[in-house]
């Protein structure tokens, strides 16, 4: 079976699939990349969160990491330098096929819009920097991103902090960018679940994407080709 309408239209499935450890997920996200890159399923959005972690992209300087006495250091293959991931986040790992080249620009555009899109939803004014990666309240960071496309398949993607322990930054320079620090919802005094992010973040994804959502269960991930 093959899925090569990728294109408006097409139903994206998304998939919760709890808490898994960080190097599971990117076992997993590699195995659908390599699936989508050959036609065999269909564009998916994979949504999760991680046990405590700093993830270390290509281009991560070693003297960003300040402290890692308690939280592991992964190496990851997106781009971009070391940031975290923790409960109280919502990560986003879209797993799309893209036309060309051309469109990674507006791609990491539609990410960006669609964590500013679910902060306005909660009241906040959020913004994307040209300079810096990630989505900004202030000078303060509450969304990282960061993706790869490899055979124009996409991987890696969004982390929305939603309620996570901020206290875990300080052991890294997130994403190498100094003198500026993190926020998340609940510091800015918004109280609100990760869940009902997730599915709003889904939504924002799906029209920024100019297509359907539908969610399935875990289970349909474990069958080659479209999620059931």
């Amino acid at each position: 079976m093959t899925h090569r309408d990728h294109g408006r239209g097409a139903t994206v499935i998304a998939v919760d699939i709890g808490r898994v450890d960080y190097g599971d997920a990117l076992d997993l996200q590699h195995r659908l990349a390599a699936e989508r890159a050959n036609d065999e399923r269909g564009d998916v959005l994979v949504v999760c969160e991680h046990a405590a972690v700093y993830t270390a992209g290509r281009n991560a300087d070693p003297d960003n990491v300040l402290d890692a006495s308690t939280i592991p250091v992964v190496r990851a293959d997106r781009g971009g330098d070391i940031t975290y991931h923790g409960p109280g986040q919502v990560v986003i790992y879209p797993i799309i096929r893209l036309d060309s080249s051309r469109e990674v620009r507006r791609y990491v555009g539609v990410l960006q819009e669609a964590c500013i899109a679910v902060a306005a939803m909660h009241g906040i004014t959020a913004h994307a920097e040209p300079a810096l990666p990630g989505v900004w309240v202030g000078d303060e960071k509450l969304a990282a991103i960061g993706v790869r496309v490899r055979r124009g398949s996409t991987s890696h993607g969004l982390a929305f902090n939603v309620d996570p322990d901020l206290s875990d930054y300080d052991g890294i320079v997130a994403c190498g960018i100094r003198g500026r620090g993190v926020c998340s919802l609940a510091s800015l005094g918004v109280r609100t679940s990760t869940d009902g992010v997730a599915r709003a973040l889904v939504d924002a994804l799906a029209r920024g994407l100019d297509r359907p959502v539908r969610w399935s269960d875990a289970a349909g991930l474990d069958a080659a080709g479209q999620a059931a």
